[in-house]
């Protein structure tokens, strides 16, 4: 089988044997195609992005040979003019198919963002932070893409290490995490849940004193490093452990079954396209696929509006350029009607500036057309959940581009909220989810429900991908930082 390491060493395996994929640039482009999590890669953005600010009069054919070489190598077995099956050409440009366990990055990231009992988040983080042999995309330092993205998957590394130790706590394991939980908060002693962890585990020791120790020692870093004192959640955790009430973890029910739409646990999905092969394909992948139902189709943004309030569907792929009512009207109407659907925009390129729009206006996010099914798929199921699809991967760039503008349309400055508020937005801004928030800042799920849906009401917005680009539009969050 066909692999790829990203997390550690850059190198492609077929059955355990590593692929000669040449020099550094050609590496660099089959990273930079990974890096975009099997979406297609316009040709240019590789010649910006591989030769930032002085590219080659022959950067075009160069990159060509490239490819045509990593093609060699990746698939050997393959006739000359039979079609590449894994790094494929999508005009205007390439893309990596694979699927998400052939990529050790794509496998953590879904493992990281994985749910369940205290046992099955233990069990996947565990496997998780296994996938770790070094340094992410290291060998690419210097290339901004990279080290933006290697920044991103060090925050989800964290994460990963913070919600494993949480499970373990709740499993009764403090005297085995406390050793790494020092460690941990001692290389990031700025993350408020490096400090609470470790103080419950020591506390769970029957070392309250150590506990305590360590809350004033996270006290004094703060106050140095930041010239501020303890958040609210450790004062309360300092508090509970003077006052002895702070209690063992209850025992946990059993596992409930995911939620699932009201409609026999079918999504929905409505698909508008003014390709006829586009909607025809789409439908069959979602006949194919248990869970999902095309709830109709429909070929301009006239149509789309007509339907959905015919079918009434829980999810609509809606496309961004369409005749007689491009895609950004038709979702404004949709979006603005009672109970209406989560929308999920389709696009060809991801740097269209009608895209930055539908985000600002309120849709779920997007897919580009050329994705595979696996990940459209996710996209809608994420859209259905609620959650925003902003993927750091694809979204950095076209937030980047637009970040700053002045629109009189835009949500009034952030300036005057609390710090507490201010905390969930950038981690809405960063695609978490309620409950990876709700555990980052050690608060419980439905108190993070309470504080998002505050802010869409502050704000005067109602939808989370709203709330993205307000942080992003504000100054709040920058694009590429962590």
């Amino acid at each position: 089988m066909l692999t790829f390491t990203a997390l550690g060493p850059f190198q492609a395996w077929a059955d355990g044997a590593p692929l000669d994929l040449g020099g550094q640039r050609q590496r660099a482009v089959l990273a930079r195609l990974l890096v975009a999590g099997g979406r297609a890669v316009p040709v240019h953005t590789l010649i910006d992005e591989l030769w930032p600010g002085d590219p080659p009069a022959q950067a075009l054919s160069t990159i060509q040979g490239y490819v045509s070489r990593l093609r060699r190598a990746l698939e050997p077995g393959r006739a000359p003019r039979e079609e590449a099956g894994v790094l494929v050409s999508a005009p205007p440009g390439y893309a990596l198919r694979a699927r998400t366990e052939q990529v050790d990055a794509w496998h953590f990231e879904s493992l990281v963002k994985s749910d369940g009992t205290s046992a099955q988040v233990w069990a996947a983080m565990d496997t998780a932070l296994e996938l770790w042999r070094g340094p992410a995309l290291a060998e690419f330092a210097e290339l901004s893409w990279a080290a933006t993205e290697a920044g991103r998957l060090e925050e989800l590394r964290l994460i990963a290490v913070e919600r494993r130790a949480d499970a373990g706590l709740a499993l009764g394991r403090a005297t085995s995490l406390v050793a790494d939980l020092e460690a941990h908060a001692s290389a990031h002693p700025l993350r408020e849940e490096a400090w609470r962890l470790l103080a419950v585990a020591l506390y769970r020791m029957g070392r309250q004193g150590d506990a305590l120790a360590a809350l004033r020692r996270a006290r004094a870093v703060w106050r140095d490093e930041l010239g501020l004192d303890l958040s609210a959640g450790l004062k309360r955790l300092e508090a509970d452990m003077l006052a002895q009430r702070l209690d063992e973890p209850a025992a946990e029910p059993p596992a409930e079954p995911p939620a699932e739409p009201a409609d026999g646990g079918v999504l929905r999905v409505l698909v508008a396209d003014d390709q006829a092969l586009v909607r025809t394909g789409l439908k069959a992948m979602l006949d194919s696929e248990a869970g999902f139902a095309p709830a109709g189709e429909a070929a301009n943004g006239e149509e789309a509006i007509t339907a959905v309030r015919e079918t009434r569907p829980d999810v609509v792929l809606l496309d961004i350029q369409m005749p007689r009512l491009d895609g950004l009207a038709a979702a404004r109407r949709i979006l603005a009607g009672e109970r209406p659907p989560k929308v999920v925009m389709m696009t060809t390129f991801g740097s269209d500036e009608n895209l930055y729009a539908a985000l600002r206006a309120g849709v779920s996010g997007f897919v580009l057309k050329t994705s595979p099914p696996e990940q459209i798929l996710a996209a809608i199921r994420a859209a259905a959940a609620g959650d925003a699809l902003i993927d750091p991967a694809v979204t950095t760039r076209l937030i980047s581009a637009f970040t700053g503008r002045t629109d009189p349309a835009s949500p009034p400055a952030l300036a005057g909220l609390p710090d507490d508020r201010l905390d969930v937005l950038k981690l809405v801004a960063r695609g978490l989810t309620n409950r990876q928030i709700g555990q980052t800042l050690a608060l419980p799920e439905e108190e993070v429900g309470l504080v998002v849906k505050s802010l869409l009401e502050h704000l005067g917005l109602f939808d989370r991908a709203q709330l993205v680009m307000a942080a992003y539009e504000s100054g709040l969050v920058t694009p590429g930082a962590k």
